[in-house]
């Protein structure tokens, strides 16, 4: 039976031929294609959709990006094939930097991934030519650039490794990481873990920026009163009450 148009299922087959082609053309690495499987396992957990307290920890991010001085959006091989266009919006709606920081550095892979983000619409991005590096990393994700990662305040981090994220947190910033693992290291280190499918919760972004943008007071309370811990822990109990429900 062919699955309808609008189904998770079909996206996710869609999603997976598109990671498949840009993995040829070199822009995603085989090691995403392993974790975007891996991620895919935690949204069945969900029920492939945005649980409440996701959406929660959205909008507590935006309302971060949009107080931020120096916001910076990091980007990797799997987000640029997955939401390049929903990046580019996301980063120009805040407005927010956009840099290309890749685990399987090689110029020639940077200049794919920041030229497939260009041909998306972005118009600065950051990147090519790193003249800093985050201590604590021993990969070439520890390289970045001054005017982006090193000096911001917020970064959001789609799909980060435990270790720079954990290097972030050190280097005194405010992380941001979108992972649809809530036990993972990267979940429980950063400063807002919105543990959600990454094109969905970018997306839900975008739709909070122009409540908040003019709302300084909205976005104040929404940083002193949120949790990090207790959302992990609701978006866990979130997966008990949804698995608990399949098999009623």
């Amino acid at each position: 039976m062919e699955i309808p148009k609008d189904h998770p299922r079909r996206k996710s087959l869609e999603t997976r031929e598109r990671l498949a082609e840009l993995s040829r053309e070199g822009i995603v690495s085989i090691t995403g294609l392993i974790a975007h499987g891996r991620g895919e396992a935690f949204d069945y957990l969900l029920g492939e959709k945005t649980v409440k307290e996701a959406a929660v920890a959205e909008e507590v991010a935006v309302a971060y990006l949009l107080e931020a001085k120096n916001p910076v959006i990091s980007v990797n091989g799997n987000v640029a094939a997955l939401c390049a266009q929903e990046i580019v919006r996301l980063a120009k709606s805040l407005p927010a930097k956009i840099e290309v920081n890749l685990f399987h550095r090689s110029n020639e892979r940077v200049e794919k991934v920041c030229a497939y983000l260009e041909r998306a619409g972005a118009t600065h991005v950051l990147g090519r030519k790193p003249d800093a590096r985050l201590e604590g990393i021993s990969s070439d994700r520890a390289l970045c650039t001054r005017e982006g990662i090193y000096t911001a305040d917020v970064v959001l981090v789609p799909l980060e490794d435990g270790d720079r994220a954990e290097a972030l947190v050190r280097a005194g910033k405010v992380v941001i990481a979108i992972d649809l693992n809530p036990l993972s290291r990267t979940s429980r280190t950063a400063t807002i873990s919105i543990v959600d499918e990454v094109t969905r919760a970018i997306s839900n972004m975008q739709q909070f920026v122009p409540k908040l943008k003019d709302n300084q007071l909205a976005r104040k309370e929404l940083i002193l009163n949120f949790d990090n811990k207790r959302n992990l822990r609701e978006i866990a109990r979130a997966i008990c009450r949804y698995l608990d429900s399949q098999f009623q």
